[in-house]
């Protein structure tokens, strides 16, 4: 399940309680982060140990500015809370398994 995040603290608490993040920076005008959150949701249910979570590039601007954020959709996935590798733009769904894969 991909929890939605609803303030600055809910992020970090996130980056501090999990070891594997992934992270979809979206915004709810962007036609590719409509396509590719479905595929998100999707492949969220095959990660135990990863924890994923939405964030609104419009409502969280400081969190998308921590990565530079310029195009989203952007997924990320953090060890740690940091980035190890990322995807922009719509993929299909092996890209984004194979991202989390990196953080399992």
């Amino acid at each position: 399940m991909v929890e939605q995040i609803k303030s600055t603290a809910d992020y970090d608490a996130v980056l501090k309680n999990n070891n594997g993040v992934f992270v979809d920076f979206y915004a709810d005008w962007c036609g590719p982060c409509k396509m590719v959150g479905p595929l998100v949701e999707k492949i969220s249910g095959d990660y135990d140990t990863v924890k994923f979570v939405k964030v609104n590039v419009d409502e969280f601007p400081d969190i998308a500015q921590r990565y530079g954020i310029m195009s989203i959709p952007t997924l990320i996935a953090l060890r740690n809370g940091e980035p190890v590798n990322k995807i922009i733009g719509y993929r299909p769904e092996g890209d984004l398994k194979a991202l989390a894969d990196l953080v399992k």
